[in-house]
């Protein structure tokens, strides 16, 4: 996954490519009457922005447009994934993050919400044996996370990787150590800590980039606001 606030480049130029040719395809009559389609680009703008106001199945609909229209864009859209977990489409997140494995093979992000998917649908054990391997994800604290998810590390190792830093930074891996420990703990069916350690990254250690409120999104959601 992201903090990009913006739309990823490699995406944008994949859909931003087929946008002309697209607009092309739509009928004289449906243009000149104002009913053509959504383009690619504001299908996504849609699918995110449906996202964050927490409507993940309205979100999933949208990218899915997206996908009719540019099939080749599914493996970059893990935004996807993200809102088929919310809207309880289990299977459907597992191939979402399964497919944009491909085309992102370093990224610890991926490898929890793959996990996240199956713990939900099939059980921890289950998600454990087919748990994704990364390696290069130098983020902080995405390591500790890593070996968290796989059964070797602890919250407490998690909490300590996120300390360093300072100012904005320290921030920001307070935030990632709390959403990513607050999924597990959900994943796992301690809710009671789900919620803690998911209030604190949506509150205490508020990010305004799109991990960051996909922690604000999981508290409206859940209901614990």
């Amino acid at each position: 996954m992201h903090s990009l606030r913006s739309l990823p480049l490699s995406l944008f130029l994949l859909i931003s490519l087929s946008a002309a040719a697209y607009a092309q395809q739509q009928p004289a009559p449906e243009k000149e009457a104002g009913k053509a389609a959504a383009s690619p680009n504001e299908l996504f703008r849609q699918g995110v922005d449906l996202f964050f106001a927490a409507k993940p199945k309205e979100s999933v609909a949208a990218f899915d447009q997206l996908i009719a229209l540019v099939p080749e864009a599914k493996p970059q859209l893990w935004q996807r994934g993200l809102a088929q977990y919310y809207a309880g489409d289990f299977k459907g997140g597992r191939e979402q993050f399964e497919v944009h494995q491909t085309v992102n093979g370093n990224d610890v992000e991926n490898a929890a919400w793959h996990f996240l998917c199956i713990a939900r649908s099939e059980g921890v054990e289950a998600a454990r044996k087919v748990f994704i391997p990364i390696e290069g994800d130098s983020r902080i604290p995405m390591k500790e996370v890593h070996e968290l998810f796989a059964g070797k590390g602890s919250e407490e190792a998690v909490l300590k990787a996120a300390e360093a830093g300072e100012g904005e930074n320290l921030r920001n891996h307070r935030c990632y150590a709390h959403l990513y420990l607050g999924l597990y703990y959900e994943a796992i069916g301690e809710n009671d800590k789900a919620k803690e350690h998911m209030l604190k990254a949506a509150k205490d250690y508020a990010m305004d980039h799109y991990m960051g409120r996909v922690a604000q999104v999981h508290v409206k959601i859940r209901g614990w606001e």
